[in-house]
């Protein structure tokens, strides 16, 4: 059983969102919907100043909060590492959305907190996710963390990477290159 993850290269990213699109699109989602979020952040001190782009979704964590604080196992773990929501037995608490550190949380028309799935139904045909088989600047790389010849397993060897919020103990699926 594969277990999936993402590398994210951010200095690759320009900002030009077609991630978000692509999910938007592929996710039927409503304008005001989201399941991922480019982050323009300023870093340094005047003159040497710079632009940085964090892409930001949901992590998929390990040890997720928003699948040990659920009251009834709507959002749940799956073997392969994606965090799903079982739309049918959640009943709107809001629970998941105030113990994601992330925010990658957002309620749907119908008030049914959503979030990146990973695009399960793509992986089924052997297809990357909307957001990772749309960017052209090759910023997001899915794979499986558990094979170790997968090009993802490569390139973390490679690179020197960090999660985010790694404090909060939730052991992210998303790694992030330093730069």
């Amino acid at each position: 059983m594969a277990k999936y993850g993402l590398l994210v290269f951010p200095e690759r990213c320009t900002g030009c969102n077609a991630c978000n699109i692509a999910c938007a699109s592929h996710n039927q989602l409503g304008v005001d919907v989201s399941y991922n979020r480019l982050e323009f952040l300023e870093t340094g001190t005047y003159p040497n100043v710079k632009m940085e782009i964090l892409p930001v979704q949901c992590q998929h964590c390990d040890n997720a909060p928003c699948v040990s604080v659920c009251p009834t196992q709507a959002t749940y773990k799956r073997e392969d590492g994606i965090v799903a929501i079982d739309a049918d037995k959640c009943i709107g608490c809001k629970y998941c959305m105030a113990a994601c550190p992330y925010e990658a949380r957002q309620l749907n028309e119908k008030r049914v907190p959503e979030k990146c799935r990973w695009c399960p139904e793509m992986l089924e045909k052997g297809e990357q996710p909307a957001c990772s088989a749309t960017c052209m600047n090759e910023v997001r790389l899915f794979g499986d963390l558990e094979d170790p010849n997968s090009q993802l397993n490569k390139e973390l060897a490679k690179h020197e990477v960090y999660q985010l919020l790694e404090v909060k103990g939730t052991k992210p699926s998303i790694f992030y290159v330093k730069k």
